[in-house]
């Protein structure tokens, strides 16, 4: 294999390797399909101090005096009844908060300090069997409440954020975090979080939401969506080609439309968002016919709709065609390539099997009837909803990829710098302009390859989103900043990475269930992107009396007490060069 091929083939991997660059705490353990209606619901490792249950019909009792023969009970002072009535209604009370009605059946989760959980809920039918590469079924109904107080399995993948992966194909299901204020009679915002993982890795499970739940006063659904091959294979004799998880997405959409009601979420405010693949996701539901009506606003993080495939570590789109190609050699890999019914074939293989075949980047396909044109056309056009956006990237995008690659053995140095560039951008003459503009000196190889793929892939694609957006819709822009952001890998980078790939997520949940590694300045400034996120989801406008003014039209740098609007924050990714390069 050249070196060309082998750069190439490392950056698509690690584009899905940093897009979760965490891992959970622990492996997630599938939930109980069905469970009693009078069993106590087991708590998650955070709830809040829970008061023990008394059996309503207790009777507390005390010995007699020494010489009696026998020792009775005797009726409960006063003080000891109303305390035995005050635990039994506070634990009915409590009981009837984490008991909610679905249409499929009651759900039961848990109550935390401020919040409740309900996860692992089923909104689609397990896709297995002949439901393998099939559009998502309803769910079936259950009887009793079900046990929503542990997380579901992950979809297929190969192990990464999920620890040791995961084969089970019964993933389709979704977390709801509420405040304790939320109720049918109260409902609060609605936001519908889809996790990154460059297509092929993440989980909905990974992002704790109780922070954004309580402090914004907000309902956050996080779901599984169908990943890989699984999710995003294409053949001509399969109908949904290449849009599997993007069904997925929109039948949780669809869920939420009709459930999120009971659980005290306002059905008619649903805010749907995303950052990287998931980002990404939000765009291709922009364009999608089928989701009209199903979301009301849009924020998207590092997944700029204007994404293209020879700007490969961002997420981008392919055509039907090249998607099919790509699936018949998926096919020959998984050795179902010759078979009479490649799907029959397909369908009969082991998941772990299907893991092993497919690529290590996935995409999904448009010029299909969930995706009729590339997002970016569909913008450019004017064909996709119009809801309101919020839309950003980080300053440092391409900065974990640049470190991971030179970790690899390819340092970036004066001498190995437009082999490096060539490999990224092969077009005739691409890599001398890339060099010439960004030219590397002797210390400072990682830095400016990071600076090449975030400009390329990010910073600039997302400017052009926003201004094809903007032309239509309103439009909040920003560029995440901290160049002190905690790292979410371990080691040392063999440079300083600022603020790259992912680095704001810790801002807004606590990944994987740990809570935040912030200074004080930077709780300051999550709390304040959490009100911006949220006010956004609650109004359309992300502005409110205790934040720094972000007026539309400019680009708000959001940096620890250095929180500040700018017109020229994309000005410095050379964004005419780069449209030079189109």
């Amino acid at each position: 294999m050249t070196k060309h091929r082998v750069l190439a083939s490392l950056g698509c991997a690690l584009t899905a390797v940093l897009a979760t660059a965490w891992s959970s705490a622990a492996p997630p353990t599938p939930a109980a399909p069905i469970a009693p209606a009078a069993t106590t619901a087991p708590q998650r490792s955070r709830p809040a101090a829970a008061t023990r249950p008394v059996r309503s019909d207790a009777v507390a009792t005390r010995p007699v005096r020494s010489g009696a023969a026998t020792t009775r009970p005797v009726r409960p002072d006063a003080a000891t009844t109303r305390r035995a009535r005050s635990d039994a209604a506070t634990e009915r009370s409590r009981h009837s908060d984490t008991t909610v009605r679905t249409h499929y059946g009651p759900v039961r989760g848990a109550a935390h300090d401020g919040y409740r959980t309900f996860e692992g809920i089923p909104y689609a039918a397990p896709p297995v069997g002949r439901l393998r590469w099939a559009p998502p079924h309803r769910a079936a109904h259950w009887s009793g409440a079900r046990d929503a107080t542990r997380t579901a399995s992950a979809c297929p993948q190969p192990a990464g954020e999920v620890p040791g992966g995961s084969t089970d194909e019964d993933c389709l299901h979704l977390n709801v975090t509420t405040p304790d204020g939320a109720r049918p009679s109260r409902p609060k915002p609605v936001i519908v979080w889809l996790h990154g993982g460059g297509f092929t890795t993440g989980a909905g499970s990974s992002y704790d939401a109780h922070r954004m739940a309580t402090r914004g006063d907000v309902v956050v659904v996080t779901v599984n969506y169908r990943l890989g091959a699984l999710g995003f294979l294409a053949h001509g004799d399969l109908p949904g080609s290449g849009t599997f998880g993007l069904a997925d997405q929109q039948a949780a959409l669809r869920w939420v439309r009709a459930e999120i009601g009971a659980f005290g979420g306002d059905a008619h405010n649903v805010t749907l968002a995303g950052e990287s693949a998931g980002g990404y996701s939000v765009c291709a539901q922009l364009a999608s016919p089928a989701a009209a009506g199903l979301f009301d606003r849009a924020i998207i993080g590092s997944g700029p709709c204007t994404g293209r495939p020879d700007r490969p570590f961002a997420p981008f789109s392919v055509p039907l065609s090249a998607a099919r190609a790509t699936g018949a050699d998926f096919a020959v890999r998984a050795g179902c390539g010759s078979d009479r019914d490649v799907m029959a074939c397909l369908r009969r293989l082991d998941v772990s099997r299907l893991l092993a075949a497919q690529d290590t980047d996935q995409q999904p396909a448009h010029t299909t009837p969930l995706l009729p044109r590339d997002p970016a056309a569909a913008i450019a056009a004017d064909r996709f909803h119009h809801v309101p956006v919020l839309i950003g990237n980080n300053h440092d995008e391409g900065n974990g990829w640049a470190a991971g690659i030179i970790q690899a053995g390819y340092p970036v140095t004066p001498g190995t710098w437009p082999d490096i560039a060539a490999a990224f951008f092969p077009g005739p003459g691409q890599a001398k302009a890339i060099v010439r503009a960004y030219p590397v000196h002797r210390t400072d190889g990682g830095p400016v390859f990071g600076a090449v793929i975030g400009d390329a892939d990010f910073a600039c694609p997302t400017a052009r989103a926003e201004s094809l957006l903007a032309a239509h819709v309103p439009v909040w822009s920003y560029e995440f900043a901290d160049e002190h952001a905690p790292p979410l890998t371990p080691g040392t980078p063999p440079f300083p990475l600022g603020a790259p790939h992912a680095s704001e997520l810790p801002y807004l949940f606590d990944l994987g269930g740990r809570p935040r590694d912030l200074t004080p300045a930077q709780h300051r400034l999550a709390d304040t992107m959490v009100d911006y996120w949220t006010r956004f989801a609650r109004t359309a406008d992300p502005n409110g009396p205790s934040s720094p003014p972000w007026p539309r039209r400019t680009v708000l740098s959001l940096a620890p007490d250095h929180i500040v609007p700018t017109g020229t924050a994309r000005s410095r990714h050379h964004c005419a060069f780069w449209d030079s390069l189109r």
